[in-house]
């Protein structure tokens, strides 16, 4: 059965609010994206405002130390100002960023912002994280939650995952589109490449593609939501290719950092091993979502990826 949003009635929304914030919220609005979360926007006091719901109990607990991280590197990010739990659902209120989702702007629009988007890319990647240690999934502390990339790459591929958005999820080689083989093949070929990625620790945002881009059409206003953690960010390199494959942005990125005269070292490399990464990933939740045809085009181009 492909996962579905939580759902919330309207009075539930007013209450969350009315708690955290007080009386006065008005225009409460369902916005479209977000793939496990409900989101909802609001005005109080002639401001906006953005309430996300989840059904992952620590689904936004990190927000808090990213949104003062990015803010911090000049990073057009929302500031979080109320984070709770409301009938076994995890909510988070932050300001609102001006401008509409990046995807529905259009394709012309979107290669002229490429290398804009690079250039935060470039910054996110730059954001001081000396402070903090560990890889993988950054914790509400800002530290990683694995003493390696090798460890975490293993722990988010494991079976037992009780708890997260993936538990039982072998069943979905059982129920779903999802093949084992092609699977554990993927994964054989990301674990030659770990090593490549292991010795690049920088803030990843995990998801960044222009479902998480806010723009007004002639720059970009706003970076929103992500799976945060550490690691290589050519994972955010990688990610960005493969879902806006018409702004040409590999080339851009290359062009970018030899102009900022940036040395990136075992590119290729690192590059495959962050498609490998991600693509794995893809293919868990495509299948999870019934999304048939992202699978097959996601098995396609990693079963068919060339080092």
């Amino acid at each position: 059965m492909a996962y579905e949003k939580p759902e919330l009635t309207m009075s539930e929304i007013e209450k969350v609010l009315w708690n955290h914030l007080g009386q006065g919220a008005a225009e409460i609005t369902p916005l479209s994206g977000g793939n496990i979360s409900n989101v909802f926007s609001f005005i109080l006091e002639g401001k906006d405002y953005v309430v996300k719901f989840s059904d992952l109990e620590r689904a936004y607990e990190t927000e808090q130390f990213v949104s003062n991280l990015l803010l911090d590197q000049g990073i057009p990010f929302p500031k979080c100002l109320g984070l709770g739990r409301t009938n076994q659902l995890t909510y988070l209120i932050m300001e609102r960023m001006e401008g509409r989702n990046l995807s529905d702007c259009t394709a012309e629009e979107q290669t002229r912002l490429m290398p804009e988007i690079i250039g935060i890319l470039t910054r996110m990647a730059e954001a001081d994280i000396g402070g903090t240690n560990g890889y993988g999934w950054i914790g509400p502390d800002g530290n990683g939650s694995y003493s390696s990339w090798k460890d975490f790459v293993i722990a988010v591929n494991a079976e037992d995952q009780t708890g997260t958005f993936w538990e039982n999820w072998h069943e979905l080689f059982r129920t779903s589109c999802l093949e084992r083989d092609v699977y554990e093949e993927i994964y054989s070929r990301l674990m030659t490449y770990v090593p490549y990625n292991e010795s690049n620790r920088s803030f990843i945002h995990g998801d960044f593609q222009q479902w998480n881009m806010l723009s007004n059409g002639t720059r970009i206003t706003g970076i929103i939501d992500g799976n945060c953690m550490y690691g290589d960010s050519l994972i955010d390199l990688a990610v960005l290719d493969k879902h806006m494959p018409w702004c040409d942005v590999i080339n851009t990125y290359q062009n970018y950092q030899k102009k900022a005269r940036i040395v990136t070292p075992n590119f290729e490399e690192r590059l495959i091993g962050a498609y490998y990464f991600k693509g794995l990933d893809g293919l868990r939740f495509y299948a999870k979502m019934g999304w048939t045809e992202a699978y097959q085009d996601t098995r396609h181009f990693l079963l068919n990826l060339k080092a």
